[in-house]
């Protein structure tokens, strides 16, 4: 019998199944406590490394290889699944695809898994399909939903401040996504520090708080530390970095330039080649020595380099094969860094 919050009838075969499920999740997939942390002043625990469906989940993908990463990821514990509604590609798509692995395979373990949805981003033509009005992001929360074939996410974002609607709409429109039951939590994404505080005090004040804040931190863009971090902390808000590794940049595929296969080799949409100047592969080579004195590879110090903020609860990662989830887990065995490797990096990214 499927688990409250699991109704996905245009999902083939989700529905009726007789037969048991062919998956099942490690035995000591919770072995380990120290892997999650509460999210700001909430109650809620994260993972301390979540995985991020931006990349990898579209129909552009082998579903299979889709379906192995979802798997190993809540092998290990990962049980924080993030998306929005216009990954894909096509945009819907990840959350459709995600949708079909949930309900084949992790049905019954709905109630062990965070799940996240967003909107703010274009969906579909007309003046309705975009930014932050209540008749779009509950329409697209709507949306959403079918593509998951679920009741409720359990956060729910908005992606991006709207400069032209009152933000008490937008966030009244969050709120009434919580008092309705299509969502637990609330979240924002991609607001500034003001922006942020604003909205804080919107969603306090509605009996909503704001659980979690999405931006863009990495080491080559660490905008964030310029105020958000503080709000953040002062509000009692959870902060989940996304592009942690920097597309790809803060890992090992680039240490002498730009190979075939890799993303920018082949799809320039988020990282295109020529942001891979020489000036930056020698940084990258630089922090990878530094990685290595750490006993660490270059994709898991930018993570704990990341988690070293205290108002940090999660790195949202992304992944094209099992592995890279394996490795980059393994950041969280060393979290320290001393003041002097500390100096070291910041020297090194002043270039």
């Amino acid at each position: 019998m499927l688990r409250s919050g699991v109704d996905n009838p245009r999902v083939p075969g989700s529905i009726g199944r007789t037969n048991p499920m062919s998956y099942e999740p490690a035995a000591n997939r919770y072995d380990n406590p120290a892997l999650y942390q509460r999210c700001g002043r909430s109650g809620l625990k994260l993972p301390r490394i979540s995985l991020g469906l931006w990349h990898n989940f579209g129909d552009d993908v082998r579903q299979k290889n889709a379906r192995a990463l979802v798997l190993r990821a809540f092998d290990l514990g990962l049980t924080h699944f993030d998306l929005a509604n216009n990954y894909g590609p096509p945009p819907g798509a990840a959350e459709t695809n995600f949708g079909r692995i949930l309900h084949t395979d992790l049905a019954a373990y709905r109630d062990e898994l965070i799940i996240s949805s967003k909107a703010g981003y274009q969906m579909w033509p007309g003046p309705y399909g975009e930014w932050g009005t209540r008749k779009y992001l509950l329409a697209s929360l709507d949306q959403s939903l079918q593509r998951l074939g679920l009741n409720y996410v359990d956060i729910f974002y908005s992606h991006r401040f709207d400069p032209h609607t009152p933000l008490e709409e937008t966030m009244g429109a969050l709120t009434h996504a919580v008092r309705s039951g299509k969502a637990l939590y609330v979240g924002l994404s991609n607001y500034n520090p003001e922006q942020t505080a604003a909205a804080a005090k919107l969603l306090r004040e509605a009996g909503t708080p704001c659980l979690i804040h999405q931006p863009k931190y990495h080491m080559f863009e660490r905008t964030v530390e310029r105020g958000l971090l503080d709000t953040l902390t002062r509000e009692g808000i959870g902060c989940i970095p996304f592009c942690p590794l920097a597309q790809g940049l803060l890992t090992n595929r680039y240490l002498h330039g730009i190979p075939a296969d890799s993303r920018a080799g082949h799809d320039p949409r988020f990282l295109k080649p020529e942001d891979i100047t020489e000036h930056k592969v020698g940084l990258i080579r630089q922090l990878n020595d530094v990685a290595q004195q750490r006993g660490q590879s270059l994709a898991q110090m930018a993570l704990a380099w990341v988690l070293r903020s205290p108002a940090v609860t999660t790195a949202l990662i992304g992944a094209s094969r099992p592995q890279q989830i394996e490795e980059n887990l393994g950041a969280l065995q060393n979290l320290a860094f001393s003041p002097d490797e500390l100096a070291t990096i910041d020297r090194i990214l002043a270039g």
